[in-house]
């Protein structure tokens, strides 16, 4: 079992006015109906509130702390702008305690601060990149993720994303330097079903350990084959490696090259 070094943090109780109180619904639909299975219990957590947009635009803020969210992979920091008014945001990497951020067209090219895209120089690292103007940041925003400048040409910003995908995106778009915190997170080891659980994660049953009239792959004597010709789900849909994106999608013009 392994865990993320969580000495970055600093200790203080969290902003209360960005708490909020989720409700869980494991897996269920407003009839009460499980339809996503594996969902339940758990830890108690309180949602953080994180500003994707940042829209305060030409006003610095100092990083107060960072800070954990349960709710995320990343860590998030608590910034106080010259304004007086506080709020969260995804932290970078490197971002320290005492630092200063701006979000601004001309911002300086330091890590954590906020540009629109055609201002970043090419082969820079950036996250929380707009795809829409002023609707926030919708791309890498896990820990660890970052995406890569490649090119500007004719009002777009060519990017590469962590899959691969490299996609156009209107360099008007605001979107962070650097590279979002806590990288390490996926070399975490759960280690035991107690912590699986406590993330809210209930077991999950092998199809072939099933009988065959509760799964395709159920049912043989001992440990048989799989039976079927192309691999499928519980409910007999044909999986891995079928294409579920839409054809006709509006976004198909926006992607110069899929992702492996």
């Amino acid at each position: 079992m392994t865990s993320v070094d969580y000495k970055v943090l600093t200790k203080i109780e969290p902003l209360k006015a960005s708490l909020k109180r989720l409700k869980k619904h494991s897996g269920r639909s407003s009839s009460g109906r499980i339809t996503m299975r594996h969902q339940g219990g758990g830890n108690k957590k309180l949602y953080r509130q994180v500003d994707f947009k940042q829209a305060k635009i030409d006003i610095p803020a100092i990083v107060e702390a960072i800070e954990y969210d349960p709710y995320r992979t990343a860590f998030i920091a608590r910034i106080l702008y010259k304004d007086g008014e506080r709020s969260y945001v995804l932290a970078s990497s490197n971002m320290k305690v005492g630092g200063q951020i701006i979000v601004s067209e001309n911002a300086p090219l330091q890590e954590g601060n906020r540009l629109i895209l055609k201002n970043i120089p090419v082969g820079s690292f950036v996250y929380n990149v707009e795809l829409t103007e002023s609707k926030g940041g919708k791309l890498a925003r896990s820990a660890g993720s970052s995406v890569q400048v490649l090119a500007h040409d004719n009002g777009y910003t060519h990017l590469k994303l962590s899959s691969g995908e490299i996609r156009r995106v209107k360099w008007d778009n605001f979107a962070s330097l650097g590279q979002i915190s806590n990288p390490e997170s996926n070399l975490v080891v759960i280690g035991k079903a107690g912590r699986a659980r406590a993330m809210g994660v209930r077991p999950t049953v092998r199809g072939s350990a099933m009988n065959p009239r509760d799964h395709p792959y159920g049912g043989g004597e001992g440990r048989t084959q799989r039976g079927t010709k192309r691999p499928k789900t519980k409910w007999g849909k044909i999986t891995g490696g079928r294409k579920t994106r839409k054809k006709k999608k509006w976004s198909n013009t926006m992607i110069i090259k899929r992702r492996k």
